[in-house]
């Protein structure tokens, strides 16, 4: 392999357990080929992610910088103009970077007004697109209602659909996410009682083998020795909770992994806490029949993504793509799936904050590495920086946050890697804040988490929630209250107050640049504090010496 043939092949799913893969120990789900990438190369078992939200969580995926520091805090906030994204990154460095799938980015029009930048322009389609060229997004979200769809953007997967011969307005709703009902009705995939039926769709025409074929025309289009890094953004097993035939039965009740939640965790709970179990998604999670079909209905899209992947590696390998191709495997989050009495991924739980981390790096320095499992404490933010390293560039860090994963894919650790992980999650404009009567500014939390121990902030005037991840793997028992685990509630808050020092919004100047200007003003004239000359190489004094003018009459 050529560092001029490196490509990277960056897989993302949404909403994707780190725990449903066979890989990481999940009894019942068979996933060969995640399998089979985890013995490529290696597993990290610590990754969180830096918000448990889709919109807010890519978008540090994709700048390597926390939400505190690019301000995208919740799906629909714009990332701002300006912000340097992986594709500037990669771009310096001779690699295009191309988006198939989503991203979940809102432009930030008003600031591409004011700086007079056209949509239509190289620069206006990259800052809409989060910095990738666009092969082909689709965010896949085209639910519909009374106020119209909540993405007004065009859906290549819909116009593939009626191309195919799926009739109506919005054939992702009517065909891919809904049944049929006996009586000829749409059964609808947002109810969830409809779980267990087969989608009304070829299973070729679903969304995760569409996005397959798509990635495949993309490299099968890649000729001569252009590097290229593929953002392959999967929206599944993301909700709606439905699955074509032949994957729609194949698993049950039986299947499923046993519950983790205990009653105790009701018990004068955290009140952001006791908000998300009692919400209209926590409390559907609550019920039995709703977890009887919708998990198995989630595991069924898991096979269904681990097949496609499969397909992928197939014509990786029959075209000689994997000897020069790394492959990059994750999640924007995960899915509480009634887990702790609550749904979707609004904390920092592990089944919602820690996600899936598989990396495949096909160069020789890898081969000591291969099918190991990592377990130091890796973010999300790391893979920009990898892939810059991997591209064959210096990782900027005044502006990337993240660390390089290469160290470890080469069997070395670095001496001063992180003790602690960051994530973050904005409430504010969620019936909650409403609930509990909070203001935008105040609707904050935070995740510091160690090996040991992990602690979540609320912003407020709100208690911490606290718990001992080696004697509470589960994290069932929340003791933010405790008095007698003071001194470890004491030690998160100073890393957390350590974390929001830090330096992240001098993206201008690197350290280098810093020291390099010292002392460069007395080159250019600027003399401070000097009394006779002495103090200073007298070649400093040069434009200030000799015979003085005289004014012309």
């Amino acid at each position: 392999m050529t560092d001029a043939k490196k490509n990277i092949l960056f897989i993302m799913y949404d909403q994707l357990r780190f725990d449903y893969l066979s890989c990481a120990g999940h009894k019942t789900l068979h996933t060969p080929n995640f399998d089979r990438v985890a013995q490529m190369g290696v597993r990290f078992t610590r990754c969180y992610v830096q918000s448990p939200v889709c919109g807010a969580s890519r978008m540090s995926f994709y700048t390597g910088r926390y939400c505190h520091s690019h301000g995208a805090q919740w799906n629909g906030h714009p990332l701002r103009v300006g912000e340097h994204t992986l594709g500037d990154h990669l771009r310096k460095l001779g690699m295009g970077c191309h988006l198939i799938g989503k991203t979940h980015m809102r432009a930030d029009k008003d600031g591409m007004e004011r700086l007079g930048m056209s949509e239509s322009s190289e620069i206006g389609l990259r800052q809409s697109e989060c910095g990738f060229d666009s092969y082909i997004r689709d965010d896949g979200l085209w639910a519909q209602g009374p106020d119209g769809f909540y993405d007004e953007r065009r859906s290549p997967y819909n116009e593939y659909l009626k191309s195919k011969g799926y009739e109506g307005q919005n054939p992702w709703h009517h065909f891919a996410n809904s049944g049929v009902t006996d009586d000829g009705e749409i059964a609808s995939g947002f109810l969830m009682q409809n779980a267990d039926m087969p989608a009304n769709i070829q299973e070729e025409d679903s969304e995760t083998p569409w996005l397959t074929s798509r990635t495949i025309d993309f490299i099968s289009e890649q000729s001569g020795d252009q590097p290229w890094l593929a953002h392959v953004s999967y929206i599944k097993p993301h909700w709606p909770y439905i699955v074509p035939a032949p994957y729609h039965d194949k698993y049950g009740c039986d299947d499923i992994q046993p519950l983790n939640r205990a009653d105790g965790e009701l018990n004068d709970p955290h009140p952001v806490y006791e908000g998300f179990t009692s919400n209209g998604i926590g409390k559907a999670f609550h019920r039995q029949e709703v977890r009887d079909v919708v998990i198995p209905a989630y595991m069924s899209l898991i096979k269904q993504c681990d097949d496609q992947l499969g397909r992928l590696l197939k014509f990786l390998e029959d075209t000689d793509r994997l000897q020069d191709t790394m492959i990059v495997i994750t999640s924007d989050h995960g899915d509480y799936l009634g887990d702790h009495w609550m749904g979707e991924k609004d904390l920092f739980h592990d089944c919602s904050a820690k996600v899936p981390l598989i990396i495949y790096d096909p160069s020789p320095d890898a081969d000591a590495t291969r099918g190991t499992t990592c377990d130091e404490l890796v973010e999300a933010i790391d893979c920009t920086a990898t892939f810059i390293e991997y591209a064959g560039g210096t990782v900027p860090d005044h502006i990337v946050e993240g660390r390089s994963l290469l160290p470890f894919l080469h069997g070395e650790k670095p001496d001063d890697w992180r003790d602690f992980a960051i994530s973050e999650y904005d409430y504010g404009a969620t019936a909650l804040a409403t609930k509990l009567g909070m203001e935008p500014r105040d609707c904050r939390l935070f995740m510091v988490a160690d090996k040991n121990w992990k602690m979540m902030h609320a912003e407020g005037g709100l208690r911490p929630m606290l718990f001992d991840l080696k004697n509470d793997p589960k994290e069932q028992n929340d003791l933010g209250a405790s008095d007698a685990h003071q001194d470890v509630v004491d030690l998160m808050y100073q890393r957390l107050g350590q974390w929001a020092r830090r330096m992240s919004q001098r993206v201008t100047k690197s350290e280098d640049d810093i020291r390099n200007m010292r002392g460069r003003s007395n080159r250019r004239g600027v003399l401070l504090g000097l009394y006779d000359g002495t103090e200073v190489d007298a070649e400093l004094l040069v434009k200030y010496q000799g015979k003085a003018p005289r004014a012309s009459d």
